[in-house]
């Protein structure tokens, strides 16, 4: 179980660091456009992305991750 936690932490890390050390002017961008959102639009899209993190995860499990 502690595996498990410590490959998808370090997953993400990967993933993060990829996009700031590939593409910062989009991460920018990206801020710029969370700016301009609601809190409730925030609320929601972050919802969906644990929703779809959730799904992958459970996916990997059942594939024997």
């Amino acid at each position: 179980m502690i595996g498990t936690i410590f490959l998808a932490l370090g997953l993400v890390l990967i993933a993060e660091g990829l996009v700031y050390a590939l593409a910062p002017s989009i991460v920018e961008q990206l801020l710029a456009m969370l700016r301009t959102m609601s809190e409730e639009q925030r609320r929601a899209f972050g919802l969906v992305s644990l929703a779809i993190g959730v799904v992958l995860v459970w996916c990997a499990k059942m594939l024997g991750a």
